[in-house]
């Protein structure tokens, strides 16, 4: 029996994505959206990218650091999980982020910044969760203690915090 092209093609494409499956699939957010990630990835679960409530950004590896900045008088401890781990998560393949806060504020975040450094996207302050007051609930930070190359204007200018939406460029 010869099956046309067309519905070989088809098939082939039916079959790739049962095999693919659910485990494939990113999870949809069960609470408040904190995060809304867009542009090059190839995990999403909504039309646009992927959005992440507060205990998916949990379910990701989480790293901790203490490091001081320029909006507190004293070094904190920021939790969260890295930035190269959510991109990795959601198979992103962009060159650049550019990061929206709350305030509409951006910045554009290259690859190199999250390749070399450990940029985290802290969702913890000192182990409790950050309010907006205090800079959150989400907040991408560098530990600006770990070389003295990320503390520069640029560096402190990317350290966006109440960030609302990733762009993957």
């Amino acid at each position: 029996m010869h099956l046309p092209r067309t519905l070989c093609g088809a098939l082939l494409g039916l079959l790739l994505a049962l095999l693919a499956g659910p485990a494939a699939a990113l999870d949809a957010p069960t609470d408040k959206v904190l995060l809304n990630v867009t542009g090059k990835v190839a995990q999403r679960n909504t039309p646009d990218g992927a959005a992440f409530d507060l205990a998916m950004l949990e379910k990701l590896p989480q790293r901790s650091f203490q490091t001081r900045t320029p909006w507190y008088p004293e070094p904190r401890k920021f939790t969260g999980v890295l930035l190269r781990d959510l991109l990795a998560a959601l198979g992103a393949q962009g060159q650049s982020v550019s990061a929206q806060a709350i305030n509409d504020y951006r910045a554009d975040i290259p690859s190199e910044d999250w390749t070399e450094f450990d940029l985290l996207l802290a969702y913890r302050l000192d182990d409790a969760p950050m309010a907006v007051r205090d800079r959150g609930p989400l907040l991408l930070i560098y530990p600006f203690d770990a070389n003295p190359r990320l503390r520069t204007a640029v560096r402190y200018s990317r350290a966006v915090w109440q960030v609302k939406a990733l762009d993957v460029r």
